[in-house]
């Protein structure tokens, strides 16, 4: 049925009621400032003399005899593109671990292996060892980000889900400014103290989520999907204010439960399955948005921040590089503001747009003026816009990458999806020295005509075939793709199946409170 703004979530439509879900779902994403901070860290490092002096070289400007350290693009390839292979595999893991050993077990994984990666990177010299532990790191990176975002998804309020992901965003900018500013405040240091001390940093938040993950439980979908169907109503409560009505509770429960029943009838091979029905154009949607991250040119522009302004000859980059992440922080603290009232499809429409706009403008300064003070400029201003621009969709792509599949599907999917958006990432990554390396092709900021042509690429498709979720719970979601609905018409669409076991559960709960009500006055007579 098709008619106004509709949802069948039964539970009250506000924040205060479920402010104890968001700090959980807080905890659950401590983690993902690892990815922020490490973005922010190494591509100091690339700008580094202390780093430069173990795995870089010296080189002498042939006009003003000028001694600067640089580092080899293999190297610098390999340094920041081991971390996203090892997302890529790690990813891929996803589906299988979290299908057999929960959310919160991915989380406390990866933490073993960060500690792992970090203190073997703190500690060598060698080139090779720093490559492993790169490789090691992205593994750890890859689980908390994902294991983090399948948590949220499944715990959060559909209509909370929005706020919940811009949560994560926020602590992912954080790490960046935080992991910017460590490098600005050690780069001058002439020994290893100057990257040791960014490093030590990567213990800090694994650590303390590790211990917080200890009083916050599994997600009541998974465990559903296990058929532990009682620890899963356990769980729901916890997620839960204790003060919620009890027959708002039921009729979430009761949708939850039902809906992942129906989802699981006829389920032999959940990696085959994916690929199956109309979970196929589920699974490829999922892909396909998880995919805008890897498509805005993101990669390039966050990653090598400093070397990227460095080569611009921009003043004091790394200063810079500080000043244009918090424009990412200020990006996703205006998303705050419209998540909840903008659909998702216009985020990602006017967010690639946004992106676009902000690769080409550095692009064609560079072209008209390159190497001159006003490129320079267009260059910071640029890559400030761009961060504002992608950190404004960013935490979308991810949430409706997760939203599409069902209850049983969504580690699998979730997991694909996010490996191959780290494999596209690293493609990014790894090409963008050849790109911007003076010693390479040096194009520098007219890298960006590539980036321009694959947002709007992204536009597009989003106009013809990103369907509408917001505000829906997983289940409704479920139901509408079963119904073979065209993208257009999911906006509107009643969903009548899910509806009725929140009704009936409801209804259920009343009655018995009905009963026992009569029962107290008779006892009283």
């Amino acid at each position: 049925m098709t008619g106004g703004e509709v949802t069948a979530n039964p539970l009250k439509l506000d924040l205060r009621s479920h402010l104890k879900c968001l700090c959980v779902c807080f905890v659950a994403t401590i983690s993902t400032f690892q990815y922020g901070l490490d973005y922010a860290v190494i591509g100091g490092f690339l700008s580094m003399q202390g780093f430069l002096e173990v795995f870089g070289y010296k080189s002498t400007n042939p006009t003003t005899g000028r001694v600067r350290y640089n580092i080899d693009p293999t190297v610098q390839q390999l340094i920041s593109s081991l971390m996203v292979i090892g997302t890529f595999i790690s990813s891929l893991a996803v589906g299988p671990f979290s299908q057999k050993f929960g959310r919160k077990k991915g989380l406390w994984a990866a933490t073993v292996i960060n500690f792992a990666a970090t203190g073997l990177m703190m500690g060598t010299t060698s080139v090779g060892a720093l490559y492993f532990s790169r490789f090691l790191l992205g593994i750890s990176v890859g689980w908390f980000l994902t294991f983090s975002q399948v948590y949220v998804h499944e715990a959060a309020p559909a209509h909370l889900r929005g706020i919940a992901f811009a949560v994560y965003q926020t602590q992912l900018s954080v790490g960046s400014v935080v992991g910017a500013s460590i490098d600005y405040a050690t780069h001058n240091m002439p020994n290893r103290l100057a990257y040791q001390i960014p490093l030590a940093a990567m213990f800090i938040a694994p650590a303390l989520q590790s211990i917080c993950l200890f009083f916050i439980p599994e997600t009541p979908r998974w465990l559903i999907v296990q058929k532990r169907e009682e620890e899963a109503e356990q769980s729901l409560r916890k997620l839960r204010n204790s003060n919620i009505d009890e027959a708002e509770f039921q009729a979430e429960f009761a949708e939850m439960r039902d809906g992942t029943r129906k989802q699981m009838e006829g389920s032999k091979t959940v990696f085959m399955d994916i690929w199956r029905g109309t979970y196929r154009r589920r699974t490829l949607l999922a892909i396909a948005v998880i995919c805008f991250h890897a498509g805005t040119g993101s990669s390039w522009v966050v990653y090598y921040t400093t070397y990227y302004l460095e080569k611009a000859e921009v003043s004091d980059p790394f200063a810079y590089s500080i000043l244009t992440t918090c424009c990412g922080i200020l990006g996703v603290l205006f998303s705050f503001l419209y998540v909840r009232k903008v659909d998702r499809r216009a985020i990602m429409l006017w967010g690639c747009l946004g992106c676009g706009l902000f690769q080409l403008m550095p692009a064609v300064a560079w072209s008209i003026a390159p190497n001159s003070r006003a490129a320079s400029s267009a260059v910071v201003a640029s890559v400030a816009l761009f961060k504002f621009a992608y950190t404004t969709l960013g935490p979308y792509a991810w949430l409706i990458g997760g939203e599409y599949p069902n209850n049983q599907h969504r580690g699998y999917v979730f997991g694909i999806a996010s490996a191959l958006n780290f494999l596209l990432t690293w493609l990014g990554t790894f090409t963008a020295p050849f790109f911007i390396n003076p010693a390479a092709l040096n194009w520098n900021a007219q890298y960006g005509y590539i980036w321009f042509a694959s947002n709007i690429i992204m536009v597009v498709f989003t106009w013809f075939f990103l369907p509408e979720t917001k505000d829906r719970t997983l289940e409704e979601i479920h139901e509408m793709f079963e119904a073979k609905l065209p993208a257009r018409k999911f906006k509107g669409y009643k969903c009548t199946t899910v509806e009725e076991a929140a009704r009936k559960a409801s209804e259920k709960v009343a009655g018995i409170e009905e009963i026992e009500e009569v029962e107290l006055k008779e006892t009283r007579v």
